[in-house]
């Protein structure tokens, strides 16, 4: 098939070339438009308590989690003097006629010690935004610079959780456009310098741009039909151009030494689209069923990032078996070049190993546990305003509650009592035992307000009461309590015995339980990919023993990467050069995410390194022999292709938000790492010690085989008789 697809594509090349440029185009014009369809998101999980909680607020009590934070300074220096109170009442009474807000609590109203700072110079008010994550950050973008504001009387500074999510979506954008400009030049600089030929450059940079455009496209059309988050799109662009990249290194690589074999232009290129075509289509199956395991989570953000890797996929491959043919038919004489030469430093490093084996394999598996070790001590914690680099205005603002604030009233654990018919007496006695707990500062009840089991606050707050006469609790955290382990927090006020059916949410109730069903799901998105995986190369390479050594292998490189992540980023090394705050934990969603992007990456230079083995042992029957050659042919484009696509990774290091910076340097590392000391090292190491064993399967599942064309004469090709 591939054969006839690459003569097809040959013989028609003007037609399949404009038909390219034509959808190129196409696809172009309509991607463009994609980022106004696509979605942002929150740390929520469907069906969870907390999300039911959300619904029963906005639904009965026309409020939900204060998503806003205005915090007011003095500047007399006293929040209770008559001028600043009527200028922050002058303030209230403007936000509460803006666009989307539901409920405002000020400080001056509501008469909360948690809304006043230590020191009586500062005061917040406290909003509600109703909407989707989308239209609330919208809202902000032009809202929260009319907001912030120096008077004679005050000085306002926004914060909250929707407006450090804006921010981080802000700067990340940034963030990214900075590192595709940087890195787009770049990567057509070093391809000149891997080919030696401008055209071949430009060709294969011609690919990854129409995966680009073309993911971007079918994640716009996806997002009419369901939610699809806007870093699906970062994705796109950094995965698009890479996996471009790598099918067409090893595509013109085949046609090079089809040509330097002695076959015509005409004959070269449809042997070379058969080889290599097959190849790059088992690379990118693997890819997209690595990426297709986040589909298990039950959030758009993860599985818009499933929907981008399918099309990056599909479009790669497309570009790499129907226009790369045409393309090299009309301009092969432009990117030929001398076959791999004889011999190579990766060449004779395979060799050295595979002489002493177990030195060499003991010397590298000790380099690579010993960078992985941190690894056993993980933690996965939760984000906040850290995330952000240090300077932007929501983090300035949190952290100015953080250190003059006793509470954190902007996240507060929203308690809703499931009936109407509660007993005062009852609710006044849970609202007094929850404001008993760990870390709980007050809990603010229809009754009054509680502190250490008594009532320290009048009654009256109206909008604790629904309409049908349901109430619900505030229950305030301290500002140690939102900085140490907030789950265990959550979890505690859950297990305090309440006289009606509760529902427990919040901003840390949502956080909470989104990280519990990420983790809760975890190990059906790791099965996924090693069997799917696992699978796959078995009907590659016919063996038993192959694929596990090569789930193995990985496996070992992804914890160099989560090592580094923990090294690094949770216990701050390196973080004053990197230009980041470390928190003590890890954020479980990027580590998740990069390991469905890390793993597939690493099994598709895996692909390319034992299709090109098995080919040789195929010809010659001997594994020592065909490792070697293997390697001499492909280690050399698997590490130019890990270089760039580690370069365009390691670009996102330049940014400030610290989950582009982990996915850029863990993917980065665990690319380089794969593509040198597990291919060319230990994976052979451990080849020659398997010896036979390598391509040892049972009978029955030999016929699960797809068995690949063998080479046609030249003259066959042309005559379609090859099968």
């Amino acid at each position: 098939m591939l054969t006839r697809l690459g003569r097809r594509s040959a013989r028609y090349s003007r037609a399949v070339l404009l038909g390219f440029l034509l959808l190129f185009l196409g696809l172009g014009g309509y991607g463009a438009g994609a980022q106004g369809d696509l979605d942002l998101s929150r740390w929520s999980s469907p069906g969870t308590e907390s999300v039911r909680a959300a619904d029963e607020l906005r639904d009965g009590f026309r409020t939900g989690n204060p998503n806003l934070a205005l915090l007011v300074t003095a500047r007399d220096g006293d929040v209770d003097s008559p001028r600043t109170e009527r200028a922050a009442r002058q303030l209230t009474d403007e936000v509460e006629r803006l666009p989307l807000v539901t409920d405002v609590t000020a400080y001056w109203d509501a008469d909360s010690p948690a809304l006043r700072g230590k020191d009586g110079r500062r005061a917040l008010i406290l909003v509600h935004l109703e909407g989707t994550a989308t239209e609330t950050r919208e809202e902000l973008a032009s809202l929260s610079p009319r907001l912030a504001r120096t008077t004679a009387d005050i000085e306002v500074r926004v914060g909250g959780q929707e407006e450090i999510s804006r921010q981080v979506g802000q700067q990340a954008r940034a963030d990214f456009l900075r590192a595709e400009a940087f890195a787009l030049p770049v990567v057509l600089l070093l391809l000149i310098l891997v080919y030696r030929r401008t055209v071949a450059a430009l060709l294969t940079v011609a690919v990854g741009l129409f995966s680009v455009v073309g993911t971007l496209a079918g994640l716009r059309v996806i997002a009419q039909f369901t939610e699809v988050s806007t870093f699906a799109a970062n994705l796109a662009l950094v995965l698009g151009l890479g996996l471009g990249i790598d099918y067409s290194l090893f595509m013109i690589s085949r046609y090079r030494e089809e040509r330097a074999a002695g076959h015509d232009q005409r004959a070269a290129v449809p042997r070379a689209t058969a080889a290599a075509g097959r190849t790059v289509l088992f690379s990118g199956v693997t890819v997209a069923v690595s990426l297709c395991a986040l589909l298990v989570f039950p959030f758009f953000f993860l599985s818009s990032f499933a929907y981008a890797g399918v099309l990056v996929v599909v479009t790669a491959v497309a570009g790499a078996v129907l226009f790369l043919p045409a393309a090299l038919a009309r301009w092969g004489h432009r990117v030929e070049r001398a076959a791999a030469p004889p011999s190579g430093f990766w060449h004779r490093a395979a060799l050295t190993a595979m002489r002493r084996p177990f030195l060499a394999g003991a010397g590298v598996l000790t380099v690579l546990l010993v960078t992985a070790s941190p690894l056993l001590g993980l933690r996965f914690g939760l984000p906040d305003e850290r995330t952000l680099p240090e300077g932007t205005s929501s983090r300035t603002t949190s952290e100015i509650v953080h250190r003059e604030f006793a509470a954190e009233p902007t996240d507060i654990v929203q308690v809703v009592l499931g009936a109407p018919a509660a007993e005062p007496a009852g609710t006044r006695a849970y609202a007094a035992e929850l404001s008993r707990l760990p870390g709980v500062f007050q809990v603010d009840a229809p009754e009054g307000a509680y502190q250490d089991g008594r009532r320290t606050g009048p009654p009256g707050q109206d909008r604790l009461t629904a309409s049908d006469g349901r109430v619900r609790l505030a229950v305030v955290p301290t500002q140690r309590a939102l900085y140490g382990d907030v789950p265990a927090f959550v979890e505690r006020v859950r297990q305090i015995p309440a006289p009606v059916p509760v529902l427990v949410g919040g901003y840390p109730g949502e956080t909470t339980d989104f990280r519990s069903t990420l983790l809760g799901r975890l190990p059906y998105a790791v099965g996924i990919v090693l069997v799917a995986t696992y699978v796959i190369l078995f009907l590659m390479t016919n063996s038993v023993l192959l694929p596990a050594k090569a789930t193995v292998l990985n496996l070992l490189s992804l914890s160099v990467m989560f090592g580094c992540l923990v090294w690094v980023f949770q216990d701050g090394h390196l973080s004053g050069l990197l230009g980041f705050t470390p928190t003590g934990s890890i954020e479980p969603s990027i580590p998740v995410l990069m390991f469905c992007v890390a793993y597939g990456l690493s099994m598709d230079y895996e692909v390319f390194l034992l299709a090109r083995i098995k080919e040789e042992h195929d010809r010659t029957g001997d594994t020592r022999r065909a490792v070697g050659e293997g390697i001499r042919r492909s280690a050399p484009l698997i590490t130019a292709a890990a270089g760039i696509l580690a370069l365009s990774f390691l670009s996102y290091a330049t940014g400030g938000v610290v989950f582009l910076k982990e996915l850029g340097i863990g993917t980065a590392l665990t690319i380089l790492v794969d593509a040198t000391l597990i291919r060319v090292v230990l994976l052979p190491v451990t080849m020659r010690l398997a010896g036979r064993a390598n391509w040892w399967a049972p009978r029955r599942l030999r016929r699960l085989r797809i068995r690949e064309g063998e080479a046609a004469p030249a003259d066959d090709v042309l005559r379609g008789e090859y099968v």
